[in-house]
């Protein structure tokens, strides 16, 4: 059975809020060696939001070096502008980048008419392989299934999307309308706890942050999955309902799983960029819990 989980990986500071390049190879390591399929490189969890285009670009140009193609490299490159999102993503890709990622336009809510347009042109202006990001919590609209559908026959170069709703039936439906015609196209849900549903209704699994904290248990599941061992499915699934339980308190969650990846060892620092705020001493105890409970720390 066809089936990964791809990191989309947090992005290390150090305190004075500059990028940390060692931290972030410490990172990258970590969820390689922890068996993960592919790595998001400034997706919403690596806080693409508040990167500026010289800092994009250099963590793309230390990120090719340093995997150097041990997994797959996707960047997010999406922005406001197209004119940037056609920008950073022919560096990507002029640099090694395997694919890229693109989330919509976001504040303005857009018709579908103008998302299709908006992809039309980028997919026209590079030579890449890039997924769609759906995320309408962040962007205010949805990309539906049908609009999906018809960037991918136009656009060779479209592959696959993440769709990160909480929804399932969202997922299911862009299976249904998509696969038939287009059977390697590549259905990603985004959230970690949806993996199991995502590849039995015939998706390709997860690209989640949760696997920033146990690479483990996602690419245990994987293999669970290709070895048909339903006892490992389940004990899979029950480790991450329990890791799923981040998603409960603190807004965003990337703090929490900076410091959840404190806790497991990984030297970064517990920085994010602002207004992003360190975990409470309530939610460090929370976060210890969850740890706990998932057997990835003892008490």
């Amino acid at each position: 059975m066809k089936s990964r989980f791809i990191t989309p990986v947090v992005t290390a500071f150090d305190r004075n809020y500059k990028i940390d390049i060692e931290a972030n190879q410490r990172i990258w390591d970590f969820v390689i060696e922890g068996g993960i399929d592919g790595i998001i490189l400034m997706g919403s969890t690596g806080e693409f939001f508040a990167l500026d285009m010289i800092q994009k670009k250099e963590l793309i140009l230390k990120a090719v070096r340093h995997i150097n193609h041990r997994v797959p490299l996707i960047v997010g490159t999406g922005s406001m502008r197209t004119e940037e999102t056609i920008e950073l993503t022919r560096f990507a890709k002029d640099n090694g980048a395997e694919g890229v990622i693109i989330v919509p336009p976001y504040y303005f809510s857009l018709s579908q008419d103008s998302l299709e347009y908006y992809f039309d042109t980028i997919a026209d202006a590079v030579d890449i392989k890039i997924y769609l990001y759906n995320y309408p919590e962040r962007t205010g609209y949805d990309l539906s299934p049908e609009l999906m559908l018809r960037l991918r026959r136009k656009h060779g170069n479209i592959v696959g999307c993440k769709d990160t709703v909480v929804n399932f039936t969202h997922t299911r439906k862009l299976i249904d309308t998509i696969l038939p015609e287009f059977p390697d196209f590549e259905i990603y849900s985004g959230y970690d706890d949806n993996f199991a549903h995502n590849v039995l209704s015939g998706g390709s699994g997860v690209i989640g942050g949760l696997t920033n904290i146990a690479p483990e248990v996602g690419s245990g599941w994987v293999k669970a999955f290709r070895e048909n061992d339903t006892e490992r499915i389940s004990y899979y699934q029950k480790q991450m309902d329990i890791l799923a339980q981040l998603f409960e308190f603190g807004v965003p969650f990337v703090p929490l799983v900076k410091k959840a990846m404190i806790m497991r060892g990984i030297q970064i620092e517990d920085v994010c960029t602002h207004p992003l705020q360190s975990p409470t001493v309530e939610h460090i105890e929370r976060i210890k819990s969850i740890l706990i409970m998932a057997s990835l720390i003892s008490e």
